[in-house]
């Protein structure tokens, strides 16, 4: 297998290796409209490695039933080179697109999946924040797509009908990028809860709960609602003991009604034991509840939100470990991606 995976951050094909040893530095003024902007700046940063970080999620993936080689990165104007570049004895190609990016391609976005399908290229498509229904191109790119994770349910049906009857579609909302294991676990973390939002979701629900967590905890309680974690800070996080994980945006139409942020999920691979609050339908993160690889609270209930909190912070060591191994083991990129990858093939090998 040799997996390239499609960063509209990157531009040129090149080794996902190399991209990801030169991410964090990267001259990022070329890619946004006014450099002059430092807030926007600063969102592009993080944007950038977050995107650098799914780069080396994929580049690391492993499987029973593969061998790969190493892998790439290509932005738009790469991807005519992953056409040309001559493949090993054996080799099977797949490309991985995410959220919205193919309508980076614009116009061009159908007929560059049809070349690509056409020349043997696996196309595979982890999308997010309802692409099939306010992503334009979806229905250009679907009858070529391969494999489709997405968190719509139920897909967008004019979107769904272009897609070819052995396309592998598989409804889960977004994960962790976290290479698996990579950060270790503690035995003993700060008896803290940190608070991790966004400046987007600062609502006054969201108020009322850290007001309430910070009288009750007090200094015990650490706040922190920037737009998002810099990925180089972020594994520090672990020095904390539970990870207070609200229920993020307010998804309020039908095809999102059972999706979530990631947030619970890098918390459960660095350590913490993530809290997070039921959405209003009570659909949000259930399989993560049966087991019990989270601790859970009513929507807007702040005495049962305390009570939750007080709960993760008893855990004991063994039951935080419990946690910890389950996020690594299932709840990340790039064993959701290559899971779907092996599913795809033994379907087409028996078929």
């Amino acid at each position: 297998m040799r997996i390239c995976y499609f960063n509209t951050w990157a531009e040129a094909l090149e080794e996902a290796g190399a991209y990801v040893a030169r991410v964090r530095t990267m001259e990022l003024a070329p890619f946004v409209t006014n450099p002059k902007d430092q807030a926007l700046m600063r969102k592009a940063r993080l944007d950038c490695d977050w995107y650098g970080e799914n780069t080396r999620c994929f580049a690391a993936m492993q499987h029973d039933a593969f061998e790969f080689l190493p892998a790439w990165v290509s932005g738009p104007r790469g991807l005519i080179e992953l056409n040309e570049r001559p493949r090993e004895a054996g080799e099977e190609r797949w490309l991985i697109f995410m959220g919205h990016q193919p309508q980076s391609l614009g116009a061009n976005a159908g007929k560059v999946f049809s070349l690509l399908s056409r020349m043997r290229v696996k196309l595979l498509f982890y999308a997010f924040d309802e692409a099939s229904r306010f992503m334009p191109c979806f229905s250009e790119i679907a009858p070529y797509l391969d494999v489709l994770i997405h968190d719509e349910a139920p897909l967008d049906p004019r979107g769904a009908a272009r897609l070819k009857p052995e396309c592998l579609t598989i409804h889960r909302s977004w994960v962790a990028n976290v290479v698996p294991f990579a950060v270790p676990f503690r035995e003993e973390p700060e008896e803290k809860i940190v608070f991790l939002g966004s400046q987007l979701g600062l609502t006054p629900h969201r108020l009322r709960q850290i007001e309430y967590l910070k009288k009750r905890y007090k200094d015990r309680f650490v706040p922190f609602h920037d737009h998002s974690v810099d990925v180089a800070d972020r594994d520090a996080l672990s020095r904390y003991k539970v990870g207070f994980c609200p229920e993020g945006r307010k998804f309020t139409t039908p095809a999102m009604a059972k999706t979530h942020t990631d947030r619970p999920f890098w918390s459960g691979c660095l350590g913490l034991v993530p809290v997070s609050e039921d959405s209003a339908s009570g659909g949000r993160l259930q399989e993560l509840h049966d087991a019990q690889a989270i601790v859970r609270y009513p929507h807007a209930n702040l005495a049962a939100l305390g009570e939750a909190c007080d709960r993760a912070l008893a855990m004991s060591v063994e039951e935080r470990r419990r946690i910890y191994d389950y996020f690594n083991r299932h709840e990340t990129v790039g064993t959701v991606v290559v899971e779907a990858m092996a599913q795809s093939y033994a379907r087409n090998q028996t078929a």
